[in-house]
């Protein structure tokens, strides 16, 4: 059964590492993947623009294609965007289909404070977004429980629905979006750095286009 992965975010604003993380994916897992923007983050600052216009910036970014959608489900349901909500709410709408939840390696290394992180593994897989030639370092306590979930190939993750984690090696863009607020704050056109769609309508830009102060996003 085709997968179906799981590319969270803030997006704020969506621009082309996203969308290339989000491709590299679908390929390396032959999956559908949706983008699903966060409503209220739990380890980060609140978004700067509204979710309708984060929702607006990311159906502008995904014209044109039929790879990857969009699943607005946190920002319907409101409040804290904890992970193991959202994948349990897929998991009783898709059955034994699997489910990947991609994550950068950060993130990943990260999982440990997680709200209820161990629960993840019986929700979905992992797929870690990493860099060709970079050493991973983790955590003993997810190291332990990764220990036997890891596998080499990533196409054993449509053998089963969940429990497993394999690393998918995707191009690395050094593109941040707190770089590109900064460059629209001061007025700047971080052209090729976002979606061409995103330029199209000056109103999806414009959370961004007041000088503030600087922030710790991304």
């Amino acid at each position: 059964m085709r997968p179906l992965a799981v590319l969270g975010g803030t997006f704020d604003p969506i621009h082309i590492a996203h969308l290339a993380v989000a491709w590299e994916a679908a390929e390396l897992l032959d999956a559908e993947v949706r983008l699903m923007p966060a409503s209220v983050p739990p380890h980060r600052p609140p978004p700067i623009a509204d979710a309708t216009t984060r929702v607006a910036m990311l159906r502008a970014a995904l014209g044109g294609q039929d790879r990857i959608g969009l699943d607005t489900r946190e920002l319907a349901r409101g409040g804290p965007s904890y992970t193991i909500d959202t994948l349990g709410e897929m998991r009783a709408e898709e059955g034994d289909r699997p489910i990947v939840l991609l994550l950068g390696a950060d993130a990943f290394a990260g999982l440990p404070s997680w709200h209820r992180w161990r629960a993840l593994f019986e929700a979905a897989h992992i797929g870690v977004l990493s860099r060709p030639g970079v050493a991973r370092e983790w955590p003993a306590e997810l190291a332990e429980e990764v220990a036997a979930r890891q596998v080499a190939d990533p196409r054993q993750l449509c053998n089963q629905p969940a429990g497993l984690v394999a690393e998918l090696e995707v191009t690395p863009l050094e593109i941040s979006a707190t770089r590109i607020r900064d460059l629209l704050a001061a007025g700047r056109e971080p052209r090729y750095l976002l979606p061409q769609g995103l330029f199209d309508d000056p109103a999806l830009l414009a959370p961004y286009r007041q000088p503030g102060p600087p922030d710790g996003r991304s």
